[in-house]
């Protein structure tokens, strides 16, 4: 775990995909049957994990909060909603996404490269519907993305199994702990009235209206070097970029962006104004931040300190999940070739 400076070493700015450290007890239904196989990443900043033991890779705070979730076939991730924006990219697997309290209202199935930002105060949940293990690269908004809210049936569940979840957050173990909530209450199934004051419902094809297909026609961004492509998924349109608005350009505080370099491709290098995260989804790529150097591969993280110097290059090409601060970044700055 590591809270960065600008002038970190690359390699603790990099979080491999096969080092990632899952956490099997991050949240209040990792006993409860059908959910219990989790793991639960955090990559960058805290996330909404509520087991203190849960390991976060890169503390330094970015304006957003990246993690990830890996499930075998037919795990679930059990209905709850956010305050912040929560977006998820496939990296791999079929996933079925599912909204209501009960998981009742809506569904979508999501494969390899689609993106989903389900909005705020809607009641979510996930499951991996494929044949094999899968793997969810998450982006949570601000650097303080607050507490999950856990329907009410989830905790009821949940205490049967042993269980609670503290108002400070913390889970409990009620077999090692049998009497906790003298200092620090626990958390009570929402009442039905607060729920009806706040809780959205989106049916399915509301549910469609919030995803990303890959491949799908979006815009792009035209300032880009050749070779490269940079295609708008979340965000406004940016008039500082002549960047197009995304399918899901509501307010997220970051935008989101697929980048892909052709084969071969080593376009001139860059500085950004902005915290800037690169997730590799497939292909080769070799990253150059100021007088370091490394290669990364599908599944790989690395995060770009503001105003460094950034070049990246691809052999047999890449296809990159980009996630910047803020909700209108400012244009790359160009530098010379043979300026890192």
């Amino acid at each position: 775990m590591s809270t960065l400076s600008a002038i970190a070493p690359l390699a603790q700015r990099i979080v491999r995909f096969s080092e990632l450290i899952p956490c099997t007890t991050a949240f209040i239904d990792s006993r409860t049957p059908g959910s219990d196989a989790k793991e639960n990443f955090t990559i960058i900043g805290p996330g909404v994990a509520e087991n203190p033991d849960q390991h976060v890779h890169i503390r330094e705070p970015h304006g957003f909060n990246i993690g990830g979730a890996r499930q075998p076939p037919h795990c679930l991730n059990s209905q709850h909603f956010h305050e912040t924006a929560e977006v998820f990219f496939v990296h791999s697997g079929r996933w079925a996404f599912r909204t209501g309290e009960r998981a009742d209202e809506g569904e979508v199935i999501l494969h390899p490269g689609d993106t989903i930002s389900i909005p705020v105060h809607v009641f979510r949940g996930f499951e991996n519907v494929g044949d094999g293990p899968g793997f969810l690269y998450a982006v949570l908004g601000g650097d303080d993305p607050g507490r999950v809210v856990w329907a009410p049936d989830v905790l009821v569940r949940a205490r049967g199994h042993g269980l609670v979840l503290l108002q400070s957050g913390r889970l409990v173990d009620t077999v090692t702990d049998p009497a906790p909530g003298e200092d620090d209450p626990v958390v009570q199934p929402e009442a039905r009235s607060a729920l009806e004051r706040i809780v959205r419902h989106i049916d399915t094809p509301a549910l469609e209206a919030v995803v990303v297909r890959d491949g799908a026609p979006v815009g792009e961004v035209p300032a880009t070097p050749p070779g490269v492509t940079e295609r708008v998924v979340i965000g406004g349109a940016n008039p500082l970029e002549a960047a197009p608005a995304a399918p899901l350009a509501w307010r997220h505080g970051f935008v989101c962006r697929r980048v892909r370099l052709a084969p071969g491709s080593t376009p001139a290098p860059v500085r950004r104004m902005e915290p800037e995260v690169i997730f590799v989804q497939s292909g080769d790529l070799t990253i150059r931040i100021e007088d370091e150097q490394a290669n990364l591969s599908a599944g790989d993280t690395v995060t770009v300190p503001v105003g460094a110097a950034r070049a990246m290059a691809s052999s047999a090409g890449a296809d990159l999940f980009v996630t910047r601060g803020g909700d209108a970044p400012y244009p790359a700055r160009a530098m010379d070739a043979g300026a890192v």
